[in-house]
């Protein structure tokens, strides 16, 4: 992949659908150059797809944590399915070491973060968890909305 591969790319990860000629205009080369590298992309599996971006998942809630979980006993795929009904969980991720489970979240206020990690404590199943705020995101692939 090179630095124009990666441009095209970047585009792509702020907006799906635009076309093709959009996307020409902006790397500043020709329409048949942009359709040329996204088959060659998607023919050799760097692009796997294209997905929609809701705005639940493209806005930053003000206060963001990672959150890690141990679990007792053999209860994980009912934890995670409990977790997956959590509005302030916006991803789950099962893990290997000391922690079963890290999970992402985000809220408004931190009375809102402190009552979600109560009712995460709350899960049968739940022994031990450890969270971490998030103060700042200098670099991620995540899709965002665009102003």
């Amino acid at each position: 992949m090179d630095e124009l591969d990666e441009r095209l790319i970047t585009l792509l990860r702020h907006d799906g659908r635009r076309s093709i000629s959009d996307l020409a205009a902006d790397l500043g080369v020709s329409r048949a150059t942009v359709r040329v590298r996204l088959e060659r992309l998607e023919r050799g599996g760097q692009i796997v797809g294209y997905t929609v971006v809701l705005r639940a998942d493209a806005v930053d809630q003000p206060v963001r944590g990672i959150t890690m979980i141990g679990i007792e006993g053999r209860v994980t795929d009912r934890v995670i399915h409990a977790l997956g009904g959590l509005p302030e969980i916006s991803a789950i991720h099962t893990t290997s070491g000391r922690w079963d489970l890290i999970v992402e979240l985000g809220t408004a206020t931190l009375a809102d973060l402190d009552a979600a990690l109560r009712r995460i404590r709350l899960i049968p199943g739940v022994n031990n968890s450890e969270t971490s705020l998030l103060l700042a995101t200098p670099r991620s692939a995540r899709a965002k909305l665009l102003n």
